[in-house]
């Protein structure tokens, strides 16, 4: 007899089920980063933000380029590039960040981060380069450069350890045409836990170009707010918070998707 392994046996469960409880939390992976933080108009922020979330009075967009060392199993780890592009929001008590686009190397990450947790992940060309004094990283996705970031160190920071929120959906496209979702899309928060043990001031310029796969340029500009590059670790953990009415969603379900026919609204 032979053996299939696209089902698990028993054995194969347990030693996931006593994996998983011999964490108390969530694994620290080792992560070098670069972020932007800047002020577009109110209008755009408020926008691209599905309900219940409201776009923070500052309309401050983050984008965020990281190389991370992800521990898939104990004998695999690999490394991710990844990108991050964010809307500053409201909800509750915790304000935190709406994931607009996440661009990413791995297939594995990908698929983990839009089927566990809801995220707009999608495969692309990450580049982050910090040889030397200067530190740039870029993403290319469908043919077209859409995002590029530069940063001279100019000052030292203190270490820090901080906590931020980010806020995505969880949904469920109808297999039916026209019908909208299955099921009522879920509001999900991430918790990322950061130790930061290394922090640089820069000074960086931003350049966010034209893509119809990928229209962060329709956010403009008009503030830098603060450039940084950092180095520690981070733990990521999130859980689901409330349905919403597909209604709510569905304006914004090609974010996820490559949709270049889209029009857009007026701001």
């Amino acid at each position: 007899m032979g053996r299939v392994r696209y089902a698990k046996s028993m054995r194969d469960l347990e030693r996931s089920e006593l994996a998983v409880a011999s964490r108390s939390e969530p694994r620290r992976h080792a992560i070098r980063s670069m972020r932007c933080v800047f002020e577009t108009d109110a209008e755009a922020a408020q926008a691209v933000v599905p309900r219940p979330l409201e776009a923070g009075l500052d309309s401050e967009i983050s984008v965020t380029f990281a190389r991370v060392a992800v521990e898939i199993s104990p004998e695999v780890t690999i490394e991710i590039r990844s990108a991050c592009i964010s809307v500053r929001v409201e909800y509750d008590d915790k304000a935190g960040w709406y994931l607009l686009a996440m661009p990413m190397t791995s297939e594995q990450a990908v698929t983990r981060a839009r089927e566990r947790f809801g995220a707009p992940a999608k495969l692309a060309e990450v580049r982050f380069d910090a040889r030397g004094e200067s530190i740039s990283a870029r993403v290319e996705r469908m043919g077209t450069e859409f995002l590029g970031l530069e940063g001279l160190p100019v000052e030292d920071l203190p270490p820090r350890t901080e906590t931020e929120y980010g806020y995505c959906f969880k949904a469920f496209p109808s297999c039916e045409p026209g019908k909208g979702f299955d099921q009522d899309p879920q509001l999900v928060r991430l918790e990322w836990r950061h130790e930061i043990e290394r922090v640089q001031r820069l000074e960086g310029s931003l350049e966010l170009k034209e893509s119809p796969f990928d229209p962060i340029a329709d956010l403009p500009i008009r503030r830098i707010v603060a450039v940084e590059a950092a180095e520690g670790t981070l733990q990521t953990s999130g859980r689901v918070l409330r349905p919403v009415p597909g209604d709510w969603l569905l304006p914004f379900m090609h974010q996820r998707y490559d949709d270049p026919s889209v029009d857009g609204v007026e701001v």
